[in-house]
């Protein structure tokens, strides 16, 4: 009995350790050009089990919900932000939402936060 416990942990950590490693990284992508506002950038999330993937993905669902110039604006292993006004934009990353959005105002204090998420 015991030994069927062992082995059940055993099995319930590789599986949580497989599924926490499968999506390493997330990326945010937008189309957003100067003279937009906040609510007229697109944007899109991606995730991957490397930085290359996220972006990849992050990019391609920005352009499969319609926007053309979809470009990377930040990578994160934890969480991400990005911010924008009609002249500037700023991003952030750090290991919580909140961390991650301060740092994008830091950087754009006239900004508001355009998306923000955490893996």
């Amino acid at each position: 009995m015991r030994k069927s416990i062992i082995t059940a942990l055993t099995i319930s950590l590789l599986l949580t350790a497989s599924a926490t490693s499968a999506l390493a990284f997330g990326a945010i992508a937008v189309n957003d050009e100067q003279g937009m506002s906040a609510e007229e950038a697109g944007y899109a999330l991606g995730w991957g089990s490397t930085q290359q993937e996220a972006e990849s993905n992050a990019v391609k669902e920005c352009k499969a919900v319609g926007n053309d110039d979809c470009k990377v604006a930040v990578w994160f292993e934890q969480c991400g932000a990005y911010a924008g006004d009609r002249v500037s934009y700023g991003i952030g990353y750090g290991e919580s939402k909140e961390v991650a959005e301060a740092m994008a105002l830091e950087s754009c204090p006239n900004c508001k936060i355009i998306v923000s998420d955490c893996q």
